[in-house]
């Protein structure tokens, strides 16, 4: 067994791309995972999933890449695992953590033959309390043996997005280890300090409070998104309102900072919606009142009912709208909780023929919409018969396009833009009316609301 191996159970999208970075770093990785077709990818030099840079990786570091569907052979020939398993969320809102209990088991049977000190860690998310009382039992039930003494036990998340996995884990703003006992975080704070590229802090801490600052660092996001959102409305009703220029300006104050406060759609995507919900349901069940998170996931959940109303006095029944953007977010396939196949249901129902484009989502988009919308095979195809173009992400192939590209047979094309991402191509433009979301005008609605204010 070489000193510098480590196991990765799971191999999704954060588990292989972790796996390759970890190898990149020049340390031996083996995979695990109960997909034999992810584990067949993986040992012939293939990503076995989609993820930015993640197949260069793999490439250059075949020699230091391996994968197994047994737990047993990665666990006694590595000196650390990782567990990186998914932990859907159940009927209440928290996480289920059977998954993870699966993955223990196998590892626990395994240290049961291992000798020599092994260190388990646990990355995915899971609400407080679930690693000491509800995996930690499992595995010193299965090696006979004593956390603390014979293996050492950390919970420690990664804070990244999809389509930058790698980018994110080898570069984090701080890293979160919670320890069962010292020598447990020790370890692993070593192992990281040969990893991150960035040299950043690590903060240690005991595993219940490392478990609530990852659910609590993703629900305070959501929170300043939706506060980005809410003034989104406040700039639109009000003359010469302009979203950018306000967050722009208190962004600068550092106790507030730029990042996450761009007004637009709301969040989606697999964690930010079902982290927030399990904030709540965490709370609840310790009788403390968290009316922010709760509120938080309301508004959110509102976001597309409220643009469909106030644009149906902008579109006629029966005109072919397009949304550009299915995915949840850019450079992304997942449409998990995405804004724009909310969106896109939404205005189906409203006697309207949609379209749908995405880079990267189409195949997801299809399996979930059905016969709901057209996803259309190319950008120009979705745009062709366009009466109206809402463009849902800040994706790099719609932030290039051009005023010509909405040009077509009809008039006065209505592009809802809720990034403002065309702002100086199309805003003024003869043949398209522009709203770029977060802008208000000077109507008189807006002036009177205003001046009646303060009559």
């Amino acid at each position: 067994m070489s000193e510098k191996c480590v196991s990765i159970v799971g191999l999704g999208k954060l588990g292989a791309s972790m796996a390759a970075a970890v190898a990149d770093r020049g340390f031996t990785v083996i995979g695990v995972d109960v997909n034999k077709v992810a584990i067949d990818n993986l040992n012939a030099g293939k990503a076995p999933v989609r993820e930015t840079n993640l197949q260069e990786y793999i490439d250059r570091n075949r020699s230091r890449l391996s994968a197994t569907l047994s737990h047993h052979d990665a666990v006694l020939n590595s000196d650390i695992t990782f567990v990186i398993v998914p932990t859907p969320s159940d009927q209440n809102g928290a996480f289920s953590i059977k998954y993870v209990v699966t993955a223990f088991k196998a590892i626990g049977r395994a240290l049961k033959e291992k000798n020599g000190y092994h260190t388990v860690v646990l990355t995915s998310t899971i609400l407080p309390g679930a690693t000491r009382y509800g995996l930690l039992p499992v595995l010193e039930r299965e090696s006979g043996k004593k956390c603390g003494t014979d293996f050492g036990l950390c919970y420690s998340p990664e804070f990244i997005a999809l389509g930058s996995v790698i980018h994110d884990f080898l570069n984090p703003d701080f890293l979160l280890v919670g320890e069962y006992d010292k020598t447990s975080g020790e370890t692993l704070e070593k192992f990281y300090e040969k990893i991150m590229e960035n040299k950043p802090p690590c903060k240690r801490m005991s595993i219940e409070n490392a478990e609530l600052a990852k659910i609590s660092l993703n629900s305070y996001i959501t929170m300043k998104i939706t506060f980005a959102n809410i003034l989104t409305e406040l700039c639109e009703k009000i003359p010469g309102g302009d979203i950018d220029a306000v967050t722009d300006a208190i962004g600068l104050d550092k106790r507030i900072g730029r990042k996450y406060l761009t007004g637009g759609l709301g969040f989606g995507g697999p964690c930010f919606p079902r982290d927030n919900v399990a904030v709540s349901y965490f709370a609840r069940s310790l009788g403390v009142r968290n009316e922010i998170a709760e509120a938080t996931d309301q508004f959110n959940q509102t976001i597309p009912d409220r643009i469909v109303n106030r644009l149906k006095p902008l579109i006629r029944p029966g005109s072919t709208v397009a949304v550009l953007g299915l995915s949840y977010k850019p450079f992304s396939c997942v449409v998990e909780e995405s804004q724009g196949i909310f969106l896109a249901r939404a205005l189906s129902k409203q006697n309207l023929i949609v379209t749908g484009f995405d880079p990267l989502a189409n195949e997801n988009a299809k399996s979930v919409m059905g016969d709901d919308i057209e996803i259309k095979n190319s950008l120009n195809e979705c745009l062709e018969q366009a009466d109206a173009v809402l463009i849902t992400t800040q994706d790099p192939a719609f932030a290039n396009l051009k005023l010509q590209d909405f040009q077509n047979a009809k008039h006065d094309v209505l592009v809802v833009d809720f990034w403002r991402i065309l702002d100086q191509e199309l805003s003024g433009k003869p043949g398209i009316r522009y709203i770029p979301v977060g802008r208000g005008d000077d109507s008189q609605n807006n002036t009177v609301c205003l001046k009646n204010m303060w009559k």
